[in-house]
């Protein structure tokens, strides 16, 4: 309980930014919640997706660092929305350790790994959608 009244002095030492900071970090500790995003244990391997479809959030954010525009990834997926996009990066911005992580193991597993009967293979990823210009190769979808 001291450690509560000890945070109760370091509080009023806050400016009123810091403190709406402070409460804007404590909510989103508390609700860990993002709208439109979900992470389902069979779908996807757990990976949180764009509710309504099982695109995995790792994949827009894998498109996006390569230059791909959000106009071309709502051209690619017809039924993702820019609502979509904006609450996928939101739950990037709170959640960047874990997608760069999904995004390591995906590139990990698409990477060839010798040549069986003189074809060379993969570790067990497979190529599951291309629209348009938007490619991905996703290993548990």
């Amino acid at each position: 309980m001291s450690s509560l009244r000890d945070l109760e002095k370091q509080l009023e030492s806050l400016t009123r930014a810091e403190k709406a900071q402070l409460l804007q970090w404590v909510a989103r500790d508390i609700g860990d919640s993002f709208p439109g995003i979900e992470s389902t244990p069979r779908i996807c391997g757990g990976d949180p997706c764009i509710v309504r479809t099982r695109i995995p959030v790792w994949v827009l954010e894998q498109s996006r660092q390569q230059g791909i525009s959000e106009a071309e990834l709502l051209r690619s997926y017809p039924t993702l929305r820019a609502e979509d996009l904006a609450n996928a990066w939101a739950y990037v911005r709170a959640h960047r350790q874990e997608i760069d992580q999904q995004i390591r193991e995906n590139e990990e597993a698409s990477q060839p790994t010798g040549s069986v009967n003189g074809r060379e293979g993969s570790r067990g990823a497979g190529e599951i959608g291309r629209r348009g210009s938007v490619a991905w190769t996703v290993t548990n979808c």
